[in-house]
């Protein structure tokens, strides 16, 4: 870990580093270890992602050595988001690892690890400082193994897709090539977690869907997902349904706790998610940004304001099917639907020439917070639309 973090230029993350923290966290941590006992999980996935939001993990990339250690762990970091994009498995015989353990020397300086047989590529002034590590007994060592075999099989499953089983009964350059040509040649793509972007009517809601269909990410509408949560009846939907009634916006702070619930729940950090609906201004950008799940692809929907308020202003839903058509780009399949139609008082020219004003305000500062992201045409049939966001899909 330690050279493959000096090889990427990474930060290489441990327990002792995560319990060195000066934080609240990390003197949490030391009690523990001072008492001898096991972090509890949570605190130890706090601790994960506190560090791994250091801006030089966040820029450089990390190496995260010795942990998960346990199936509950693994689930622990998924739901926080934490998700490496390669995860290796050393492992050899039981009897190979007592054998390394009787021979294992420390440099109290740098505090390396060396081996007499496997790893002693050292110098002779590091050779004379070295001393015999001073680890838990055999005994001990015996129901750490034990314990590891009893995880192993669903750390394994967790990982399943990332993962690479490395045999490290061999000379410790040659494990050491094998694990680099792996992070190197089999790149991962980062679990996607797609933000679009894009006046009213661009067709934010339909792309969205479409991704979902056919990559199985999860479609979060940031409108619709507020409505569920006041429908639940909990605290928060009281207070969201609060607002709603009285016809004001929901405040930030609110809706970004809400949003981040639902972006760290499995199903959004496995399989990733598209955003839309949120952030509309400069403040909620920033939150976003400052999140444990900021967005790692952003796209915004091109359209021009004549062509927005002509899509949204001649559309109308059926109340009985719920299906939304248009007057020329989906109109009603016969005159019996098209007689019950309903327009929604937000679809009138009026407020809809406002709300994408409104865009228009936000719009240049949305693209400062995020001027990597893509632009798409929008004024296209929506296969077309489609196409353009998925052939971009792994190239931001």
């Amino acid at each position: 870990a330690k050279k493959l973090s000096t090889e990427l230029n990474a930060v290489h993350v441990t327990v002792d580093t995560l319990i060195q923290d000066q934080s609240e966290l990390g003197e949490r941590a030391r009690q523990y270890r001072l008492r001898q006992q096991e972090l509890p999980v949570d605190l130890l996935v706090q601790l994960v992602q506190q560090k791994l939001k250091e801006v030089d993990c966040y820029n450089k990339g990390w190496v995260l050595e010795g942990l998960p250690q346990t199936r509950v762990q693994a689930l622990g970091f998924q739901q926080a988001g934490v998700i490496p994009e390669h995860v290796v498995f050393l492992e050899a015989p039981d009897n190979v690892l007592l054998d390394r353990r009787k021979g294992k020397l420390i440099d109290p300086l740098t505090g390396d690890v060396y081996h007499q047989t496997f790893i002693w590529q050292v110098d002779s002034v590091v050779a004379q400082r070295l001393e015999k590590d001073q680890s838990p007994s055999e005994k001990q060592h015996v129901a750490e193994l034990q314990r590891f075999r009893c995880e192993v099989t669903g750390l394994k499953a967790a990982y399943q897709h990332v993962l690479k089983v490395v045999n490290s009964d061999q000379p410790h350059d040659d494990v050491y090539q094998q694990v680099l040509a792996f992070v190197r040649t089999r790149k991962q793509t980062r679990t996607p977690r797609i933000l679009l972007l894009g006046p009213p009517g661009s067709g934010k809601s339909d792309q969205a869907r479409r991704l979902s269909d056919k990559y199985k990410m999860v479609d979060v509408c940031c409108g619709r997902l507020l409505r569920s949560v006041a429908a639940l009846g909990s605290s928060q939907g009281e207070q969201i349904q609060s607002y709603m009634e009285a016809g004001k916006p929901v405040p930030d702070a609110l809706v970004m706790q809400i949003l981040e619930q639902r972006l760290s729940q499995v199903d959004c950090t496995c399989r990733g998610w598209i955003l839309h609906g949120f952030p509309q201004d400069l403040q909620q950008a920033r939150m976003l940004q400052d999140s444990q799940q900021p967005p790692n692809r952003v796209f915004f929907l091109d359209l021009t304001d004549d062509v927005c308020v002509e899509r949204l202003s001649l559309r109308a839903t059926d109340p009985v099917s719920g299906e939304r058509f248009h007057v020329l780009t989906r109109p009603a399949p016969s005159s019996e639907v098209q007689d019950r139609l309903k327009t929604r008082p937000e679809d009138n020219v009026e407020k809809v020439t406002q709300a994408v004003h409104k865009y228009r305000r936000h719009s240049v500062a949305l693209q400062c917070v995020y001027p990597d992201a893509v632009h798409i045409e929008a004024d296209q049939d929506p296969h077309s639309v489609f196409e353009s966001l998925e052939s971009r899909l792994n190239t931001v």
